[in-house]
């Protein structure tokens, strides 16, 4: 079995890293593409695996950038999520998305490849929530193109498990690693792997967080990640400016067992 995944920082792992880093010392982020694909060479016997997607990206540049290399391949299986990023950004058009998605999906079904699609979270809290009704216009988009093209569809607004905080990184925009792991056996699930975890196990009860250890927590927040990111926005920069993707071609994973 062959499996590709494309996208941006969500494909990529950001949030999760490899606890022994790459050679260099580099970070190097595993994700919940990664876990899926080690899930299914431990289930559904052999598997190559290659990862393009790289973090910052917007729709038309993961599909300008790795369509065609994935067309190449000729995977038996493609996960594409797109579209995150131009939606936090200003004027940001979610039917015109839907229709660059779409053919990037008739393409790969037309190759032959079974593609698997995702819903983002959902996101009616904190400071997204001014977004949700452009968020939510264009995760029904996604179901259409689903449908349309009978691919799988990973519905992310519905896992209530995933609106923990648990289930987010410190910079509340990317998965944790445990948001990860959940994901990758939803995914699993969904394609009718052999899951012996539940993603939706219920997270354990905690303490609840006083008011001023939650500003103190906001505040190291606005400086350490939504400064920069808004920074970034404001001088044209991307996180991924100088990222190249992590696993550009088809190799074989281990099973782990």
């Amino acid at each position: 079995m062959s499996v590709v995944s494309i996208g941006d920082s969500f494909t990529e792992g950001v949030g999760d890293p490899y606890p022994d880093g790459g050679p260099d010392g580099d970070v190097v982020f595993r994700g919940w593409a990664d876990r899926l694909a080690e899930h299914l060479a431990d289930h559904v016997g052999e598997v190559e695996y290659a990862n393009l997607a790289v973090r910052g990206k917007l729709m038309r540049q993961i599909v300008t950038d790795q369509l065609q290399p994935t067309l190449d391949m000729a995977p038996d299986l493609v996960t594409l999520s797109a579209g995150g990023n131009d939606l936090l950004r200003p004027g940001s058009d979610p039917d015109r998305m839907a229709r660059i998605l779409d053919l990037a999906v008739s393409r790969l079904r037309a190759a032959g490849s079974e593609v698997v699609l995702f819903t983002g979270v959902n996101v009616a809290t904190g400071y997204m929530r001014g977004t949700i009704g452009l968020f939510a216009r264009s995760y029904m988009n996604v179901r259409a193109i689903a449908d349309r093209h009978d691919c799988y569809l990973i519905d992310q607004w519905s896992m209530d498990v995933l609106t923990d905080a648990r289930a987010w990184d410190e910079d509340r925009l990317h998965m944790s690693p445990e948001g990860h792991r959940r994901l990758a056996l939803r995914v699993a699930e969904v394609l009718g792997a052999p899951v012996q975890q539940r993603w939706d196990e219920p997270w354990p009860e905690t303490e609840p967080v006083g008011w001023a250890e939650a500003r103190r927590e906001d505040l190291t927040w606005l400086k350490d990640s939504l400064g920069p990111w808004i920074g970034r926005r404001l001088t044209g920069r991307s996180s991924g400016d100088t990222v190249t993707a992590k696993r550009p071609a088809l190799t074989p994973v281990n099973a782990r067992r």
